[in-house]
């Protein structure tokens, strides 16, 4: 069975034993996360489509809670010699799809 979600205002596409990286969530390692914002059921040719959401949840696994690569934001004025550089690392929980309740 073929998902998409929708976790943090950005939408998932997954299947069981998926790994994903969502924004960060108020959770603990090891605990369970119920996602029931489930947008489209894919489940062998036969498509389901919400409007907006469908009935059903994705129940999950926390793996881990960390932070994404660094990004430098760079800004500048030119002729003005205004200059100025910022990093930022995104945080992110990391997810496994356990199983799919459509």
């Amino acid at each position: 069975m073929y998902v998409i979600v929708e976790s943090g205002g950005k939408q998932y596409p997954v299947q069981e034993g998926d790994t994903l990286h969502v924004e960060k969530l108020p959770v603990d390692v090891g605990s369970e996360v119920t996602l029931d914002k489930v947008l489209l059921a894919n489940n062998g040719g036969e498509v389901r489509v919400g409007t907006p959401y469908l009935e059903g949840k994705v129940v999950c696994e926390v793996l881990d809670q960390g932070k994404d690569k660094k990004i430098l934001v760079f800004k500048h004025k030119r002729r003005k010699d205004y200059r100025k550089r910022q990093g930022h690392r995104q945080r992110y929980t990391k997810l496994k799809v356990n199983s799919i309740e459509v």
